[in-house]
């Protein structure tokens, strides 16, 4: 290990010297340490590559009630990802990702969501840059339940969601 503070302290001509009075089993373990540091520095850039090019499952969320214009629509299903605060909305045939900490609402393609049994598969990487006007945003505590309501647009339509909360008060999803 000392080798290695030396080449990075001194440089290659000083730590070259210690390499070669150093028996050949310390030799191999510095020789390991620092293959793994070369792996382990070039790592976090590849995950965070694949991480953009995979999609993500999204789950199914089994309790959530959704209102549009007061009634319930007659085909919706609602997604969550690992992420908190990040909800895909399936109405009828649009797909809406709601960024609930943000106060968002973005149009995704459905063509680049893809069905996986219950759940979906999508890509943040799809997300649009621009989000949808949603006026009259308002997030209110209901006990066990937390209101996220707001407008489509700017004489859209409204959109209610319910969706449960932990008895932390913190949300579910």
């Amino acid at each position: 290990m000392a080798c290695v503070f030396n080449l990075i302290r001194h440089g290659f001509h000083v730590a070259q010297c210690e390499l070669l009075r150093m028996k050949p089993l310390r030799l191999l373990s510095v020789a390991m340490i620092v293959s793994l540091l070369v792996v382990a520095a070039r790592f976090p850039a590849d995950a965070r590559a694949q991480a953009v090019d995979k999609k993500s499952l999204w789950k199914a969320v089994p309790f959530a009630i959704v209102k549009f214009n007061d009634d319930a629509p007659k085909s919706w299903n609602m997604y969550h990802s690992e992420k908190k605060g990040l909800l895909l909305l399936h109405l009828w045939k649009r797909y809406l990702l709601l960024d609930i900490k943000e106060e968002e609402a973005f149009e995704i393609d459905p063509q680049t969501v893809k069905p996986a049994g219950d759940d979906v598969e999508w890509s943040l990487a799809d997300k649009p840059a621009e989000p949808i006007e949603t006026p009259e945003w308002k997030t209110r505590d209901l006990g066990q339940l937390e209101r996220i309501r707001f407008r489509l647009g700017k004489n859209g339509y409204i959109l209610e969601l319910q969706i449960p909360l932990l008895p932390t008060g913190k949300p579910v999803y």
